[in-house]
């Protein structure tokens, strides 16, 4: 079955009926995880956010999940994965380091940028670059069931053949003369039969540095395969839940799903869910338009589009704000009301613990709790679960000002609620709801230390100025200097 995204679930008895007789309360789920060759940022943080809230929900309900979390790290581009330039390969290059240490240099920025969003970490974080063999296998493989072709050393899927047979195009509802119509014309693509065809294996170029032996050529594999042998390798032929950015619908998954198909004689995924885009003032997020942030700059104030630093909590709530199938517009005022409403839940959630027990109960949480439930189950509704929890703060501070009662199971069941559905699902953390503020000082630090390595510099003070730079280094900033004189710091 083939779904644009994750079915919709009336109540939590529908979500057990459907998993439980299927896989004895087993899960299988896999998401695509970062390219590495870049700085995160904030377009990042929504499906890391959404899928976390998706990993967690289902545990709390009682699945086993084995989540699966890719890392793109063979260097290939991520958007045209058969043409282009290499930008690890690039980046290596022209810093003097080995491939894999830019790989393990971006990786470790992303695994702190999401233990400070308060991500859980993966069952299983595989990386393309250590399934090389398993990528090889899979092709044979498809070559055997005669979807893909050799063509001077590099390995295409027959797109048209298989569109013929199977109909190419259901995830995205594109078909494949419009595929035909819209696919540019690009330099190597005269190895192709048709133009619509992808890569399963690239021969690489002299220059490429991330390359491996394979029966075709010395190369590299296709972004699309990645995911496919990783996914069959860790949760079988057949799973659950894939997951990633609407923007990966087309191609990457529909690539995917034909990969799938021809190997397997059936598509591997049941349920396809699909995070939107985050825009800022109503603009795609780029860097040729000056306004991509990286999710340190967020976190520390320090991009010129932003008015103040934003704490990582106040990140994750302003994108749970929004249903994840919508799109979400960032701008400082959106992201201060954010900040705002945040503050307030927690201060009523610290509030219970100064209610006053009473013999009797004007309150239903039960009722607060089942319509929780009721949200989470029709396709992870979080806005309708945060409003659902305010109305709780409402009804702590009724009872805290006298206008209500509670008894103590009520008091205990009202704790319950904001740590099981605040806490537990929606990963909110209540000591860093200031962490804005507590990075004020901070900032303010770093640059009144970069000014005097600035003035330092003017002087020609080399030696403070480079202890300067050395000694915020040695304790986990990253400093750059700007063609105008200026800085930019960042938290490593």
């Amino acid at each position: 079955m083939l779904d644009n995204n994750l079915c919709i679930y009336n109540s939590m008895s529908r979500v057990k009926e459907f998993f439980r007789p299927l896989h004895d309360g087993k899960v299988g789920m896999y998401v695509c995880g970062p390219t590495v060759y870049g700085d995160g940022h904030l377009g990042h943080a929504r499906p890391a956010i959404t899928f976390d809230v998706l990993f967690r929900y289902l545990t709390h309900l009682g699945y086993k999940v084995r989540y699966v979390r890719n890392v793109t790290d063979v260097g290939h581009l991520e958007h045209d994965a058969d043409e282009g330039e290499d930008k690890i390969a690039k980046k290596a290059r022209l810093e003097q380091l080995e491939p894999m240490e830019v790989v393990q240099y971006y990786l470790t920025r992303y695994h702190h940028a999401m233990e400070r969003l308060n991500v859980l970490p993966p069952s299983i974080e595989p990386h393309a670059s250590g399934h090389i063999i398993e990528q090889i296998e899979y092709i044979k493989k498809i070559l055997d069931s005669g979807y893909a072709y050799v063509s001077e050393g590099s390995v295409y899927f027959d797109v048209p053949k298989f569109n013929k047979e199977h109909g190419y195009g259901k995830l995205s509802g594109r078909n494949i003369d419009e595929l035909l119509s819209a696919t540019r014309e690009l330099d190597g693509q005269s190895e192709k039969r048709n133009p619509a065809d992808f890569a399963l294996w690239k021969k690489a170029a002299p220059e490429h540095i991330m390359h491996w032996p394979s029966p075709w050529s010395e190369g590299f594999p296709g972004w699309h395969l990645e995911c496919s042998t990783m996914g069959e390798k860790y949760l079988g032929t057949q799973f659950d839940i894939h997951g990633g950015g609407m923007d990966l619908k087309f191609p990457h998954h529909e690539c995917e799903i034909a990969q799938s198909v021809a190997h397997n004689g059936c598509p591997s995924v049941r349920y396809w869910m699909h995070n939107n885009m985050i825009t800022i003032n109503g603009k795609k997020m780029g860097k040729s338009l000056g306004n991509f942030i990286t999710l340190d700059e967020f976190f520390t104030g320090s991009h010129p589009l932003l008015e103040q630093a934003y704490s990582p909590m106040t990140i994750r709530f302003f994108i749970l704000q929004a249903h994840y199938r919508g799109t979400v517009d960032f701008s400082n005022e959106a992201l201060k009301g954010a900040e705002t409403a945040l503050a307030r839940l927690l201060e009523g959630w610290n509030r219970i613990k100064e209610l006053k027990a009473s013999d009797s109960s004007s309150i239903d949480v039960a009722d607060l709790r089942r319509r929780c439930y009721e949200a989470m189950d029709d396709d992870l509704n979080t806005p309708i679960v945060i409003a659902t929890l305010f109305d709780a703060c409402r009804v702590i501070n009724r009872v805290n000002d006298g206008a209500a009662t509670a008894t103590a199971a009520d008091i205990e069941a009202l704790n319950d609620l904001m740590k099981t559905f605040a806490g537990d699902i929606l990963g909110i953390r209540a000591e860093d709801a200031e962490g804005a503020d507590a990075l004020k000082p901070y900032q303010e630090a770093v640059d009144l230390l970069l000014e005097i390595r600035r003035q330092a510099k003017q002087n020609k003070d080399w030696t403070t100025s480079d202890r300067i730079r050395d000694r915020l280094a040695a304790i986990g900033f990253s400093v750059k200097d700007t063609k105008d004189g200026g800085w930019e710091w960042s938290l490593k």
